[in-house]
C-alpha cells in the first residue's frame, strides 16, 4: 500500500484530473508483496485531496469491517458497509473509500489485507476470486462466515507483525507462510455464497478459462462464437457454462465487460466519446453509441455528465 508521501500517488493519465492511480508500495516491508493495516492507519496516510477522489490501485485490497457504517463505491456501484462486510477491490477497479452520509471518510474499524497479483501462490481454487472483471466486490457475511474470516485475517496479521523482529532466515519462512495463509483466505472467499445466481464452480473449467480470455480480449473479440472457437468449445457448451455460473449468457457477459470499461473511460478520462469507442473495438461512433445505450440505458454523453 502507498505511504503518506504523495510521491507514491500520481494523477491518472489520458486527460483526467479526477482519478488517483495508486501503485503498490509497502513502507514497512518494501520487498514484500503483502501488507496488513487498519483502516485508521490508511486514513492517516491519505492526503485530504486523495481521500476525496476516486482511486484506481494496481493491487488487491481486502477490507473486513468490524465496526461502523459507511458506503463504498466500486465501479459505479454503491456497497453499504457495516460489521460483517467484506470488500474486495481488484487491480484496475475504481473506488471511493467508504464514506459517511456527509461525504467524508467513514469512521470504521476494519482490517485491510493488501497484496500484489503476484503474491498469492497459483492455487486453481483461488482463480475465481482474484480474477478481475466478473467477480463480486462485496460480501455480507453471516455470523459463522464472519468468525471464520476474522480468524483467517487475524492469523495473517499476526504473522505479518512478526516480520519486523525476525532475522533473514526466519523472515523467508514467514513470507512463504503468509503466501499460504493468503491462499487459504482466498479459498474461504471462494466458498462464500455469491449474490444472485453467481456460482463460478457450476461453470466448471469452461467458465474459468472463458473468464480469463474475456479479460484479455474484450476490446478485440465481441462475439461468443469467437471465444468458443478460440477456446476449443462449441458455442452451446460455452453458453451453458456461463448460464450455470452466472445466470447470464456468454454474450451478456461479454457486453457487460465492454460496458464496464466504457463507463470507466467515459467518467475517469477526458477522452472524446468516439475515441472511447475506438479503444473498445467500435469502428463507428454510432455503433458504440447504440451499444452503450442498449447495454447501460443511457447515451455515452448522458452517462458521463450524470456521473461527473
Amino acid at each position: 500500500m502507498v505511504s503518506r508521501n504523495c510521491d507514491h500517488w500520481r494523477m491518472a493519465g489520458m486527460g483526467s484530473p479526477d482519478v488517483v492511480d495508486v501503485s503498490y508500495y509497502n513502507p514497512d516491508q518494501p520487498r514484500l508483496g503483502l501488507e496488513v493495516l487498519s483502516f485508521a492507519t490508511l486514513r492517516e496516510r491519505l492526503l485530504p485531496s486523495v481521500a476525496a477522489a476516486p482511486s484506481r490501485p494496481d493491487f488487491h485490497q481486502l477490507t473486513l469491517v468490524t465496526r461502523g457504517e459507511g458506503t463504498a463505491l466500486i465501479d459505479f456501484v454503491d456497497y453499504p458497509c457495516a460489521p460483517g462486510t467484506l470488500l474486495h477491490l481488484r487491480p484496475g477497479q475504481v473506488q471511493r473509500f467508504p464514506a459517511d452520509p456527509q461525504g467524508g471518510i467513514a469512521d470504521l474499524d476494519a482490517t485491510l489485507v493488501v497484496f500484489t497479483p503476484a503474491f498469492p501462490p497459483p492455487v486453481p481454487a483461488t482463480s475465481a476470486v482474484i480474477d478481475e472483471g466478473l467477480s463480486p466486490a462485496a460480501f455480507s457475511l453471516s455470523a459463522v462466515e464472519y468468525r471464520a474470516m476474522s480468524v483467517a485475517v487475524a492469523e495473517i496479521a499476526a504473522e505479518y507483525a512478526t516480520l519486523a523482529v525476525q532475522d533473514a532466515s526466519q523472515a523467508e519462512l514467514t513470507v512463504e507462510l503468509l503466501r499460504q495463509l493468503l491462499a487459504a483466505l482466498l479459498v474461504r472467499m471462494a466458498r462464500l455464497p455469491h449474490p444472485g445466481e453467481w456460482n463460478p464452480a457450476a461453470g466448471g473449467e469452461v467458465f474459468r478459462v472463458f473468464r480469463g480470455e474475456l479479460e484479455r480480449a474484450f476490446t478485440t473479440r465481441r462475439r461468443a462464437a469467437e471465444y468458443a472457437v478460440h477456446l476449443g468449445y462449441s458455442p452451446r457448451t460455452l453458453t451453458r457454462a456461463c448460464l450455470a455460473a452466472t445466470g447470464r449468457t456468454a454474450k451478456d457477459l461479454i457486453d457487460d465487460r465492454v460496458a464496464l470499461e466504457a463507463k470507466r473511460l467515459l467518467v475517469h478520462t477526458g477522452l472524446p466519446v468516439a475515441s472511447v469507442g475506438r479503444m473498445l473495438g467500435f469502428t463507428e461512433p454510432t455503433n458504440f453509441g447504440k451499444f452503450f445505450e442498449r447495454t447501460v440505458g443511457a447515451t455515452p454523453g448522458a452517462f458521463r455528465a450524470t456521473q461527473r
